[in-house]
């Protein structure tokens, strides 16, 4: 009785390892066969059968609208199997006047006994068909009347190279690709993961050195790359674009640069550059243009920073609109003296008149209403020394010392915008933030991404911070206003049937390679209409040599793109009368008289 139990129980021990067995084996049979069926399959055709990449087009970049900037079209490498050339010499004579190469480099790179060797890179679809027809007319004389041995071993890799239809028009901003396909400057650059598609692979059979036609089998499909959509307008672009290119070359300027943004939601609608090179051929452009100047090249503000000075003031309450100065033509602070432009006896000036006529001793003066550590303060709110955000590569946050590295003279110099620098869209920004009732939005060019199948994914909401008080921003579009009134300094940038709010500005350029002051910035940095701003537009000419003052050389080129802008988008002219403010203590009495006779009748 005891032996049976022990059969038994060996019989059950056995059956349950069998059991375990089969599990085991039935496991790795729906691993193999279902689960990872594709991974073997690829391993066994790459040791059993010809496999080629199947290269992946990268994403396409936009415009808002959906138009081109940069795309994928396909081309083919003209590549050789060099065992299968007999006669190189013979051969190259044949292909070289096809392809359009010399007879020496077709016989170099088709002499030797690699299986893979370039002829020829990126050839348009059309030269393949081209060379193969040849070949095959070649061929087949020979054939009929046995004069040798038929020339073979060429084959097609499928491709694709980059295409930029905007030639120059947007190309420091788009930047471009390397010839291996992977981004190089610009957005081509700072979104390469994101544009960049998923390789993909197919077998084939081969027969006399080529791909047999039908023989393909695709093992894994490429995955095309995710498109971008800007937030750039194509029109508004090439309006700033040529605006900006005549005034660098009118002006003799090293370079300039215009930027279009919506205040609201810190969309770029154009980023224009002068000079630019084309995407499309960069092998003899220099280093210099390829780089975004808009986020990468810094420069004292000048007269545009004054803005913030009186903002700070104003949100302070150290000063109101009407807020009376004297107003001299120098004086001396840190043991160095300071002065306005042109020579004047004492003025009285209003805070806005300082403003308006751009005094550098009248802002020193509304500056010393506030602490060193306030202004300073005041500036970081603004965005000086702070990247944007706008995700650009490169992008570079300025310089602003901390006030423990102040001089005597550095709060006056900081005060009409000299002693720190910005990037272009950082100043940009600034104004965006008045126009924009006191809130700074980062500025952005992504619209939004979409994939293969087009659904289109928005991008995210922007940052925003509080900088000053709705308050203090309308106070401030009303005194920009009278920069652009005849008394001011920017009259050119006036809009018949608008009202338009902005600054000038005319820095001496620090060269940092002679440690001295070199050359001048010029600009103007605008919105409009000013009453409910809906577009910001700022204009930068660096070192330009026939005449320097922002007012005469950026106010134009405002007042050309803007003007645009506002038709192109429907923008009514502004309904409401401009709201006269006192520039001078004279001004000022006058309007107080009115107003006590006013209240009497």
């Amino acid at each position: 009785m005891g032996n049976l139990l022990l059969s038994k129980s060996r019989i059950a021990i056995l059956f349950t390892v069998i059991l375990g067995i089969l599990t085991i084996f039935a496991c790795q049979l729906i691993r193999v066969q279902i689960i990872q069926a594709s991974e073997y399959q690829l391993k066994a055709s790459n040791e059993m059968q010809s496999t080629r990449v199947i290269q992946a087009p990268r994403g396409e970049i936009t415009d808002v609208n959906g138009i081109a900037f940069a795309r994928s079209v396909s081309a083919i490498n003209i590549v050789v199997d060099q065992t299968q050339i007999t006669d190189p010499a013979r051969v190259a004579a044949f292909v070289a006047p096809i392809l359009g190469l010399s007879e020496t480099d077709i016989q170099t790179s088709i002499t030797g006994t690699r299986k893979y060797a370039i002829v020829m890179r990126n050839a348009r679809p059309a030269m393949w068909d081209q060379l193969t027809k040849a070949l095959n007319d070649y061929n087949k004389v020979l054939e009929n009347k046995d004069l040798g041995e038929r020339i073979i071993g060429f084959f097609p890799e499928r491709v694709f190279i980059r295409e930029y239809p905007s030639g120059e028009l947007i190309s420091s901003l788009i930047g471009f690709v390397r010839s291996d396909g992977v981004g190089a400057s610009g957005i081509e650059s700072g979104l390469n993961s994101t544009l960049t598609g998923t390789e993909g692979r197919y077998s084939y059979a081969r027969g006399n050195g080529a791909e047999i036609p039908g023989s393909q089998q695709e093992l894994v499909a490429a995955k095309a790359g995710t498109n971008i959509r800007l937030t750039i307008n194509r029109d508004v672009q090439w309006v700033a674009a040529e605006a900006i290119a005549s005034a660098v070359k009118s002006s003799a300027a090293s370079s300039g640069t215009v930027i279009v943004m919506d205040p609201k939601t810190g969309a770029i609608v154009a980023h224009a550059t002068a000079p630019t090179f084309n995407p499309n051929n960069t092998k003899k452009v220099a280093l210099s243009l390829m780089r975004n100047p808009s986020v990468q090249d810094v420069y004292e503000p000048g007269s545009t920073g004054k803005v913030m000075t009186m903002a700070a003031a104003l949100e302070e309450k150290t000063i109101t609109p009407t807020t009376v100065f004297s107003v001299p033509y120098s004086l001396t602070r840190g043991g160095s003296k300071f002065h306005d432009h042109d020579k004047h006896p004492i003025q009285y000036l209003t805070s806005t008149g300082i403003l308006a006529v751009s005094s550098n001793t009248g802002t020193i003066k509304v500056g010393e209403t506030l602490s060193h550590d306030t202004l300073h303060d005041y500036l970081t709110k603004f965005g000086i020394g702070i990247k944007t955000g706008s995700g650009l590569p490169g992008e570079s946050a300025g310089i602003l010392r901390p006030v423990s590295d102040w001089s005597g003279t550095t709060a006056p110099t900081v005060a009409f915008g000299q002693g720190y620098s910005v990037t272009t869209m950082q100043a940009t920004s600034v104004f965006a933030t008045i126009a924009n009732n006191g809130l700074r939005v980062s500025p952005t060019v992504i619209a939004g991404t979409s994939d293969a199948s087009g659904h289109f994914t928005p991008a995210g909401n922007r940052t925003t911070t509080r900088v000053i008080s709705e308050d203090t921003a309308i106070k401030m579009r009303l005194m920009m206003e009278n920069v652009v009134s005849a008394h001011g300094t920017a009259p050119s940038a006036a809009i018949p049937g608008y009202r338009v709010a902005g600054k000038t500005g005319t820095a001496m350029r620090y060269d940092s390679r002679t440690k001295k002051y070199s050359g001048y910035t010029a600009s103007f940095i605008g919105f409009a209409p000013a009453d409910s701003p809906r577009y910001v537009i700022s204009v930068t000419l660096q070192e330009p040599k026939n005449g320097y003052y922002g007012g005469a050389l950026g106010g134009p080129v405002f007042k050309k793109v803007m003007t645009f802008v506002l038709q192109s988008e429907n923008v009514a002219p502004t309904g409401t009368t401009v709201l006269p403010v006192a520039l001078n203590k004279a001004e000022l009495k006058a309007h107080q008289a009115t107003q006590i006779a006013n209240k009497k009748e």
